[in-house]
């Protein structure tokens, strides 16, 4: 039998398997994964720096867009830190409403994460189920804030919109139906064999290096690791509900699905209680537009995992500094671990079970001139002068596509 050699395969930035340009350089040996290199920087689009040039109340707008699934989450976690510091009161009502949105945004996320792991399996028939479940959250969401994706719901102070009892009455509608379906998932993942087996023993990350790692959200709590922001950190509403924290002890892929699968029923529990329970009164407080000297650190449970903003005032209308850690960041390493010893085959499925969003984690790599005592900022034109000729020096020049389509 001939010997299997060792070679080096890239998968992405531009990849079948990835939803978003990323970079894996995979060592093997024969189909067995040796290692696995992981490189940032694809996606990068320099959200905090920009935060810098603008109001917060503008912030709150850009925040957004980090991640079209984790709006709310990112929205929120800003607001959070900036109410912090300039110490405003945020009406009760409005936390309430807060944590209505992050917990069907939560629906919306788990629901989308199903689909595709069902895809990345071949099994696209759970797919077309929840992504037709999923349509009826953002339909819920649009009724609430007017939009489906970006809901600009948020402001410094408390929220946009007030929900009336019409509203109230279809999320109800929606959690009833929903809440059965998730069901019928959950007795599809416990008990048919397609998902069973094949998500069984792959991607295995046991609790040690779970917490070695700095696992975050589903991804931890898939290895048994009993941590949960909204229960050890509350903020908006969440000291006033009552509600689980899911973990399981698979440690592998099966197990974070068991977990978003039953985090959904949780999510249905809370929505009720923050409907039930939703207090009477103004859903915002005036804010001032300068925002006092300070600094803030904020953390919010996302989908994902522990998401965290960090905000510096400097007493003007725009921020000094604003720092974001999304959840992929800091279980992306997880990844290197989790595809220790398994076959090729088994890379998409092990990167999708952390959920990962690389246009939240995506940071530049800063280059210092060792020769030079003083460190330079760069401005944005000489920035985009750098990318020019980084890219001229691999290969791509980009300024003969400008001249072919009149862009000089």
């Amino acid at each position: 039998m001939r010997e299997q050699r060792k070679f080096k395969i890239p998968i992405g930035p531009q990849h079948p398997a990835l939803k978003e340009p990323e970079s894996f350089s995979v060592a093997l040996k024969g189909e067995k994964i040796l290692g696995v290199d992981i490189r940032l920087g694809y996606n990068h689009r320099g959200i905090e720096k920009a935060c810098e040039e603008r109001t917060y109340v503008q912030d709150v707008y850009l925040i957004e867009r980090i991640c079209g699934i984790c709006s709310h989450t990112h929205s929120t976690c800003f607001v959070q830190a900036v109410e912090e510091i300039a110490q405003l009161a945020v009406p009760k009502r409005a936390l309430y409403i807060r944590t209505l949105v992050g917990e069907l945004e939560r629906v919306h996320s788990h629901y989308l994460w199903l689909g595709v792991a069902g895809h990345e399996i071949g099994f696209d028939t759970l797919l077309m189920y929840t992504w037709r479940d999923r349509e009826a959250i953002m339909d819920i969401l649009a009724l609430l804030t007017g939009n489906r994706v970006n809901y600009g719901i948020n402001t410094i102070g408390g929220v946009r919109r007030d929900i009336d009892s019409a509203q109230t009455k279809e999320v109800l509608k929606a959690v009833e139906q929903l809440e059965e379906r998730t069901h019928y998932y959950i007795e599809i993942a416990t008990e048919d064999m397609a998902i069973s087996k094949r998500l069984s023993g792959v991607g295995m990350l046991p609790q040690e290096d779970a917490l070695r790692l700095g696992a975050v959200g589903p991804t931890a709590r898939g290895s048994g690791v009993n941590r949960d922001v909204r229960r050890d950190d509350p903020y908006a509403a969440y000291e006033e509900l009552s509600f689980d924290v899911i973990t399981d002890t698979h440690c592998d892929v099966y197990g974070r699905t068991v977990v978003r699968l039953k985090e959904l029923l949780e999510s249905f529990k809370i929505i009720r209680q923050v409907l039930k329970n939703m207090p009477q009164g103004p859903i915002a407080v005036k804010a001032p537009r300068k925002i006092p000297a300070g600094e803030a650190l904020s953390r919010y449970e996302a989908p994902r995992g522990e998401d965290v903003h960090y905000v510096k005032a400097n007493g003007t209308d725009k921020p000094e500094r604003v720092k974001v850690r999304a959840p992929t960041l800091a279980n992306v390493r997880t990844v290197k671990q989790m595809l220790k010893d398994r076959f090729l085959a088994d890379m998409p499925i092990v990167i999708a079970a952390i959920d990962p969003c690389f246009s939240c984690t995506d940071r530049m790599v800063e280059i210092k001139n060792v020769d030079s005592e003083k460190e330079k900022i760069i401005s944005w034109p000489e920035l985009r002068s750098l990318s020019i000729e980084w890219y001229k020096a691999q290969g791509v020049d980009f300024t003969k596509l400008n001249k072919k389509l009149g862009n000089v």
